[in-house]
Formats: C-alpha cells, sequence, structure tokens
C-alpha cells in the first residue's frame, strides 16, 4: 500500500489521514462512471476535490488491450501526470493526499485529493459569447498565447493530455484583474486522468490534443490571424517558415478537428 498527503492537508485534516477513512470520504459528486467518482468536500474550511477508484475491472482493462490502449488503472495516472506537468511549470492542481492498495490490476483501489481551484471560470464558459460581444484584444491575445506555450512546454516534455478541450483550461478569480495591472494571465490545467507520460509525444496523440483544441474552439469567434498567431507560439517559428516545414501536421490537426465537429458539433 502507498499512501502520501500534504502537511497543509494533515493540519485540515487533523491528524494522519487512513487509506480507509480517505476511500470513505463523500461529497458534492461532480461525476460518477462505473467504479470512479468525483466529488467535493470541505475539511476544516478548506475545500478538495477528490477522485476515488473501485478497481476498473477485467472487462475494461481487456477492451483498452483489445484496441492497443494501455488502460487507466486509478488515482495514479493523475498523480504522476500532477508531479510531471508541476516539473515543468505547467500550472495545474495542488495534490494534498494520494494513495492505493492492492496488487490485482482490475481490482486495486486508489484516492487522488487536490486542492479545490475554485472560484474558478474555464476558458469554455469564459469565451462562449466572444462571438457576439469581442472580447478586449490584448486579453485574447495573452489567452492564446498562454494555452499555447502551456501546449508546447507539455508537448516537448513527452506529455499528451488526451482530452485538451478549453473546457479543462481553468481561469481562477481574480486573474482578470490581475492581468488588467500589468500580471501575465494564468490558467490552470486539469481533467488529467487520461494524461500519458513518453520521453516523446507520438505524431498522432500530439495531433490528437491539438485538434481538441481547435474543435473546441471553433465556435467562438476566432479569427484566421488568432489560429496564426497560435501556431506561432506553438512552434516558436515563423508563421512561413512553420507552414512551409509542417504544412502536413497542421492539416491533419485541422482535418481532426473538422472531423470532430461535423461528428459532434457545439450548440
Amino acid at each position: 500500500m502507498k499512501l502520501e498527503w500534504s502537511e497543509k492537508f494533515k493540519k485540515s485534516w487533523g491528524s494522519t489521514p487512513s487509506f480507509d477513512e480517505l476511500m470513505a470520504l463523500d461529497g458534492q459528486i461532480y461525476r460518477a462512471i462505473a467504479r470512479r467518482k468525483t466529488f467535493k468536500f470541505e475539511r476544516n474550511g478548506q475545500a478538495y476535490f477528490a477522485k476515488i477508484h473501485q478497481g476498473v475491472g477485467w472487462g475494461e482493462i481487456l477492451k483498452n488491450l483489445i484496441r492497443l490502449r494501455l488502460p487507466v488503472l486509478g488515482a495514479k495516472n493523475e498523480y504522476d501526470a500532477i508531479a510531471a506537468l508541476t516539473a515543468i511549470n505547467v500550472n495545474t492542481m495542488t495534490l494534498a493526499a494520494y494513495g492505493q492498495r492492492g496488487w490485482n490490476p482490475a481490482e486495486l483501489e486508489s484516492v487522488v485529493i487536490t486542492e479545490s481551484l475554485e472560484p474558478s471560470m474555464s476558458l469554455e464558459d469564459y469565451c462562449a459569447d466572444w462571438r457576439l460581444n469581442k472580447p478586449d484584444f490584448k486579453l485574447k491575445q495573452a489567452l492564446i498565447c498562454q494555452v499555447a506555450s502551456m501546449s508546447k512546454r507539455m508537448h516537448g516534455q513527452g506529455i499528451n493530455h488526451r482530452d485538451l478541450y478549453i473546457c479543462h483550461f481553468l481561469m481562477k478569480e481574480g486573474a482578470l484583474e490581475q492581468f488588467a495591472n500589468g500580471m501575465d494571465i494564468c490558467l490552470y490545467l486539469i481533467d488529467l486522468h487520461r494524461v500519458q507520460i513518453r520521453d516523446k509525444v507520438p505524431l498522432r496523440w500530439q495531433v490528437k490534443d491539438l485538434a481538441a483544441l481547435y474543435f473546441s474552439s471553433m465556435d467562438i469567434g476566432l479569427t484566421k490571424r488568432d489560429l496564426c498567431r497560435f501556431i506561432r507560439v506553438y512552434s516558436n517559428e515563423t508563421l512561413k517558415n512553420e507552414l512551409t516545414v509542417n504544412k502536413h501536421f497542421w492539416q491533419r490537426v485541422e482535418k481532426r478537428a473538422l472531423s470532430l465537429y461535423a461528428k459532434h458539433g457545439i450548440q
């Protein structure tokens, strides 16, 4: 069994938490699927989010293996992703506690607890009315550059998200005021359940991440100039050089994004 916690969480808990106590936690449910649930709870005035895994079962493991995919067995994936992103200065959640118990891969019990980022707003919600109400130009520029920079840093260090939609970038309360006062805009990347970490991100997973970003921003009124700005920051090249050398790569990104849009659309 593995069990660890931050000193801040231990102080908030009031004692040393046990694995069984953490697994028995409950609160305001945000998502519940099969043997996994995500919920918010409070402890001595501090808000936290917890994900509890009760084992994925052999059926889920076999289904993934048949599709030539490594199954996500529990909370360790998110635990590793938080550490990896923090190490490369990509803002994400702050780990409060983590535990795992068992040896059978289908029946692993695990829990990951993070400090709440609330009050906050996702980019999807913040940008929802941009098509009708044009945002401040400098702010829009800053947000595009920040998303591109975070994505570049992540992919450059062998990390891909697998669900890199704009709804998974959060702005904490006060971020806009800080930007108005001359500070950099600060975003946090969340929902790390399916993150993959390797020495190098395979091309198809890099395309998948970028296509997800493009797809999820198609209805917020971005211009061609906005898209070009993203490409320049992400590639760290002039637009002319990047679209000459990696033309087919960006065509693949666009094709996949358009396919997603045709399949799912955004209302």
